[in-house]
């Protein structure tokens, strides 16, 4: 069987469906025709392919919808075709991709020349955020409906926080009419500046400045005012902070339009992980607390957090040399997010399996408006991912998929991998050894 065939009847067999969008968390099949799910059920025909998914959980594709590929412009850190192919073997079907790119995303014919690229050469789909602002320099909104029209699915200037209180409201009011959904990057950058790792005792240690906590919360406390006065769909990148956290409870509680995500590396690591992995560990916002960390877990397992984003951020081995203080902000996450999270939460008995679906997958797909993904209902596109929540394995820097290795969990112990990412009923990604779970006959 050419595991890259789509046309036909294709039986995903005896694996762990779980689709938290159905309710659905038993062994059973799942059957594919022409790149779409028929049924989670007994195939009721002789199929053309058979997948054996004995002992995998099979579910809706990941969607992570906090991504940079660094194309155009920084393709010495990543380029579509291989940040897609790590999403892919992390077993993401679909990454939306920030626009703080060289030129930005913050015209139609950049976002064209995206989308362009992506549907040559990625292994997942692509959802391109536009810019918010011209050049993302928080002077001047972007024309958001010609790009919504030309395939934005949201906007940010993510990497740099709207501070100006005019240009933000501006951003607001021209976001309403076509309901375009904003994803802000909270950081006041009078509180920021100068800071490479958290405020408070790691800073202290290193003798290095810190990223004082309120310049996340200021401008989160902030846009949910301008929230009350001019409903937008508004989601909060990479919540960090407990304060955060109970500003974000609070909206909801309000009916305010709000979402959030919390990321990887914040629901895994508190600020000590830099005295380990130096720069490596070194993103924005910083790692935090033991507090802030047990908050943001509280918050995603009782909803007040939606999501799990990686924030994917690769950078070259050089840049990342520089030092703590010289070093780029970020880290990348797209080949380990299920097994750290599956870590933390899974056998935490934080969440159940289903649970931590739901926030990787179902979730993202509601936030971003993709109604034909994050579930195995009949009828919408075969975007399937297959997962062994049991296998075991050491994470090392030439191990992964990605053009780059800045990772803050090298050389710690996984459990957990993505066995096979299906987009469309194209299989995009076999892990190694895997190969003959594709052999069998229909």
């Amino acid at each position: 069987m050419d595991p890259r065939q789509s046309q036909g009847r294709t039986v995903i067999r005896a694996g762990r469906v779980i689709d938290p969008s159905q309710s659905i968390d038993r062994v059973d099949d799942v059957t594919i025709v022409d790149g779409r799910i028929e049924s989670v059920g007994p195939a009721a025909e002789r199929p053309d392919r058979t997948i054996d998914a004995g002992g995998l959980i099979v579910c809706p594709g990941l969607i992570d919808m906090h991504v940079h590929l660094r194309e155009p412009g920084g393709e010495e850190q990543e380029t579509i075709e291989t940040g897609t192919r790590a999403a892919a073997g992390g077993g993401f079907t679909a990454v939306a991709c920030m626009p703080n790119t060289k030129p930005p995303i913050d015209n139609v014919d950049t976002l064209r020349a995206v989308l362009d690229k992506a549907r040559s050469g990625a292994h997942c789909r692509v959802y391109p955020v536009a810019a918010m602002t011209v050049g993302q320099r928080g002077q001047v909104p972007v024309d958001m409906p010609a790009l919504k029209a030309a395939g934005a699915i949201a906007f940010s200037d993510d990497g740099i926080g709207l501070d100006d209180d005019r240009v933000a409201r501006a951003v607001f009011d021209r976001a309403r009419p076509c309901d375009a959904l904003l994803i802000q990057h909270c950081e006041v950058a009078a509180l920021s500046a100068g800071g490479c790792v958290n405020q408070g005792r790691i800073a202290e240690q290193l003798g290095v400045a810190g990223i004082d906590p309120r310049a996340e919360t200021e401008m989160l406390a902030r846009d949910l005012d301008l929230l009350r006065g001019s409903p937008v769909r508004y989601h909060v990148a990479h919540v960090s902070t407990e304060r955060a956290v109970d500003l974000v409870r609070r909206g909801k509680a309000e009916g305010l339009p709000v979402t959030a995500e919390v990321t990887v590396h914040h629901l895994a690591l508190t600020e000590d992980a830099v005295l380990r992995q130096g720069a490596n560990a070194k993103m924005k916002p910083p790692l935090r607390t033991e507090a802030d960390v047990a908050a943001c877990r509280r918050g995603l397992c009782d909803g007040t957090i939606d999501c799990i984003a990686t924030d994917h951020a690769p950078h070259t081995a050089e840049a990342k040399e520089r030092g703590l203080r010289d070093a780029p902000f970020g880290v990348v996450g797209l080949e380990t997010a299920w097994p750290v999270s599956w870590g933390v939460l899974v056998e935490t008995g934080r969440l159940d399996p289903a649970g931590l679906i739901d926030r990787m997958s179902c979730q993202p797909a509601r936030i971003l408006g993709l109604s034909d993904q994050g579930t195995l209902a009949a009828g919408t596109v075969a975007d399937v991912t297959m997962l062994d929540a049991t296998a075991s394995w050491v994470l090392s820097a030439n191990s992964l998929i990605s053009k780059s290795n800045n990772s803050p969990f090298i050389g710690r112990h996984l459990v957990g991998r993505c066995v096979a990412t299906l987009v469309a009923g194209v299989c995009r990604y076999v892990a190694e050894g895997s190969e003959g779970r594709f052999a069998q006959p229909g």
